[in-house]
């Protein structure tokens, strides 16, 4: 009875090893089995507006740690945004998306913020498509670059980068208007 119990174990366990070498050779070549095109360049120009201030703030402050007040560069604070991006820099400008997500202060000595965010597009081909941005943001110097690691819809597969310019900056309440010249490639 202990031998067929091993057998019976024995021809179990390698049915599941062809089953689990098939699933991952589908798993491996599962870009093959898509049918995407070519790929594509895009590239995008609009602004980022991140409003700290007022009454109804665009980003705003969810932790921060104990010595982060007495930090030049709010080391340690993290901040959730939905801020909207708009074809110009004026506040008024055409709505075209929101960037949602986080960024935090991650520089000790120099401002760099970690960005985590979503960029969702309301408008024309665009509308319902992501890019996602993950990286840092050197936000004090004059032209940063950060990479754009994903999207959807329109965007699948994205792979690229953003480079961001600051228009406008309010020293006193935080508030920046952010230029942002996006080149992706997609499917």
């Amino acid at each position: 009875m202990a031998k067929m119990s091993c057998a019976i174990v024995l021809i179990v366990w390698i049915a599941m090893a062809a089953i689990a070498e098939s699933k991952f050779e589908e798993v491996k070549n599962w870009k093959d089995n898509l049918s995407l095109g070519e790929e594509k360049m895009t590239k995008l120009h609009f602004y980022f507006h991140d409003i700290l201030s007022g009454k109804k703030p665009s980003a705003i402050r969810i932790a921060q740690g104990k010595d982060t007040d007495k930090s030049p560069t709010f080391f340690g604070v993290l901040m959730m945004a939905d801020d909207a991006l708009t074809e110009g820099p004026e506040p008024t400008s055409k709505l075209i998306g929101r960037a949602q997500g986080l960024y935090g202060s991650a520089g000790q000595d120099s401002l760099g913020l970690i960005m985590s965010m979503s960029f969702g597009f309301t408008e024309g081909v665009y509308n319902g498509s992501t890019l996602s941005v993950l990286g840092r943001n050197a936000a004090m110097k004059p032209v940063r670059e950060m990479p754009i690691v994903g999207g959807t819809g329109v965007f699948q597969l994205a792979r690229g980068n953003a480079v961001a310019r600051t228009h406008w900056f309010d020293g006193t309440t935080g508030d920046a208007i952010v230029e942002y010249n996006v080149t992706v490639l997609h499917y």
